[in-house]
Formats: structure tokens, C-alpha cells, sequence
């Protein structure tokens, strides 16, 4: 089977993308530190525990397994946490890619698909947001990921590393079987916080802002189910499989959904209320965030074929199999680990 190491495998989008290879016939390797990923999301896939910031471990994995393509999702992902900790998110998310793209050019990987984000694009000057419109991040976390992009681009360049890098927005979902889904802790995502809400699994919800430019005043953002996402990767790697040039996408699916709207369609596909109350503004949140797919079209023949209940239906069938999230799993007798860092050359 062709080989690939999925960094952040045991997370949110990397199991799930994990899963997917499998379906198509590839071998996924893990690295992953579990600082936010879960061993219980992996199933018979090879699991290194190892961080990005060790350039000894990711050599040592690279030279074992010399994957075809690297799936690049390790990272700090909390726009909150990366004001309070800037030097956390420049550390895991453009150092961690650095030592990645070192160990993959001393072993001669050529493909990258890269997670990046539309927290690229800061404070939206257009609607839908093309990848042509500006690149102004306003938080680390965005200029973290804008700088693994601008990684990734001269790598390209200087040392012909080919890359797929794709702009999420919101992702949301589970898998259809209800085996895998959305486990962050703690939570920040506005679909699995409403689920567990309405199910009395979690604290009342807080709506921030219903003063916006926005037809009921909450904002507006762009969701897309995980397993859109993860077919989205899937045709990046046979793109560059094909020789497809380096290249920036966007995954969304033009089609915005206000936060009250997100909450009314929860109670209707849960049968449930939503507790919740209003709350001023957060700085920082634009009023409308929603992605153009028209190049993810032309490049890859890629469109979302989920719809927003089809997010709910799924994340709310995890939460029911799973009401406490993930069960922690101990590491079992001779879990795969890589040597200690001090033994590689």
C-alpha cells in the first residue's frame, strides 16, 4: 500500500482524514503528540507519539517510513489562546512546519497538503472571499498559518516541494457511523457547544452579538462538513499525484449561516431546546465570513455535498454513542514510539 504520514492524525479533521485514506487504498502513518489529539480516535493505524518541535523525532519517522505525501494538520488552532499565548503559536504551528519541511526534503518527499485557515484573510473586504483577496491577519494564530504558507511557497519554489494548502472555514460534523468526531477540550466550536447544550451535556450556550450588520444581528460564517473536508484532501493528493502545481484553496460552501440560525436548525434536528443567552461582541469577529468554492471547482471538481443538518445530524449522533467525548486509552505494551531524539544522526 502507498504510504503517507498524517501529522495530527489523532485529531478532529486528521482521524477523519485518517479514515479516508484508508477507505482509498492508503496507508496513513500518525505522528501526533495527543496534547489535543486522541489515541482512542486511532483504529489499526500506526500511532508515533512525537512532537513537531523534535527535529530528531520527525527525521527518525520520515527515514523509516518515507511516505509518498505528508497530510500537514498538527497545530495550535484557538484564535482565544493564540492572543493570550503568541510564542505558543509560532513555536508549534510555523517552527513545528519548518522542521517538517526540512525532514521531508532530507528524504525527498515532494507532496504537502497543508491545513491552513481563513484566518488568513483577517476582516473580510469582499463577499464570497476569493484567494485573491488580501492577506491580513489580524491574531497569531492567522499569521502563524499565513507564515507555514509562505514556508511552503519557497520551499516550492527554491527545492520543487509541490503543496496543496487549503483555506478552511468553519469545519463541523462527524462520521456517518458515529465512531469519529469532534472531541476538542475544551470546546470553542459553535455547533458541538449548542448539541451539547440542547443535550444538557454542557454549559449554556452564549450567543456573542446580535447587534451586527446581519439580518437577525448574530454573525454569519460558513460551515462544511468534516467529510467534505477530508475529500477535498483526497483529491489535493491526486492532484499533485497528476503534477499539479502549488496552489491555494478554499473550502467552503458559499453559503452563510448566521449563529441563531445554527441554534434554531440544532432544536429542529435534535428535537431539542437550546438554552442559551445573549452576550456582547467579542473583539475581533467580523460580521460575515463566507469562503468562494469557485476554485476548488475549476482546480479540484470540488463542491460540499453535506448540508448544515447533515453536520448537525452527525455531530449530534456522536455526542449520543460518546455523551463524555473520546474514553481515554493508556498506550499499550510496545506502542509504537520513535528512538529518543539524542540516538538520530
Amino acid at each position: 500500500m502507498n504510504s503517507v504520514l498524517v501529522t495530527g492524525g489523532a485529531g478532529y479533521i486528521g482521524s477523519h482524514m485518517v479514515q479516508a485514506l484508508r477507505r482509498a487504498g492508503y496507508r496513513a502513518v500518525i505522528l501526533d503528540n495527543l496534547h489535543e489529539g486522541h489515541r482512542a480516535a486511532v483504529r489499526d493505524e500506526e500511532l508515533i507519539e512525537g512532537d513537531l518541535g523534535d527535529k530528531g523525532v520527525v527525521r527518525a519517522v520520515l527515514r523509516r517510513h518515507r511516505p509518498q505525501a505528508i497530510f500537514h494538520f498538527a497545530a495550535s488552532c484557538s484564535v482565544a489562546e493564540s492572543v493570550a499565548q503568541p510564542l505558543k503559536y509560532y513555536l508549534n504551528n510555523v517552527s513545528g512546519t519548518l522542521n517538517l519541511l526540512e525532514a521531508a526534503l532530507d528524504v525527498g518527499v515532494s507532496r504537502f497538503v497543508f491545513s491552513s485557515t481563513a484566518a488568513l484573510y483577517g476582516e473580510p473586504q469582499e463577499t464570497p472571499i476569493t484567494e485573491s483577496h488580501p492577506l491580513v491577519p489580524i491574531n497569531p494564530y492567522g499569521w502563524s498559518k499565513l507564515m507555514g504558507e509562505q514556508l511552503l511557497r519557497d520551499a516550492s519554489e527554491a527545492y520543487g516541494i509541490r503543496y496543496v494548502a487549503f483555506r478552511y472555514f468553519n469545519a463541523a460534523g462527524a462520521d456517518i457511523d458515529a465512531d469519529l468526531g469532534e472531541d476538542h477540550r475544551p470546546e470553542t466550536h459553535l455547533i458541538p457547544l449548542a448539541v451539547k447544550a440542547a443535550m444538557e451535556l454542557g454549559e449554556e450556550l452564549k450567543v456573542f452579538g446580535t447587534d451586527y450588520d446581519t439580518p437577525d444581528g448574530s454573525c454569519i460564517r460558513d460551515y462544511v462538513h468534516v467529510l467534505d473536508l477530508v475529500g477535498a484532501h483526497l483529491r489535493g493528493l491526486e492532484y499533485l499525484e497528476n503534477e499539479g502545481e502549488s496552489v491555494s484553496i478554499n473550502l467552503g460552501t458559499e453559503t452563510g449561516t448566521s449563529v441563531l440560525e445554527v441554534l434554531r436548525a440544532v432544536e429542529r434536528v435534535t428535537g431539542l431546546p437550546v438554552p442559551h443567552t445573549l452576550a456582547p461582541r467579542r473583539p475581533g469577529d467580523p460580521a460575515v465570513l463566507v469562503a468562494s468554492n469557485r476554485k476548488a471547482k475549476e482546480v479540484l471538481d470540488w463542491e460540499p455535498r453535506r448540508d448544515l443538518d447533515a453536520m448537525i445530524r452527525s455531530a449530534y449522533d456522536f455526542l449520543r454513542r460518546n455523551p463524555g467525548g473520546y474514553p481515554q486509552v493508556e498506550a499499550a505494551e510496545g506502542w509504537p514510539l520513535v528512538p529518543e531524539p539524542s540516538r538520530q544522526n
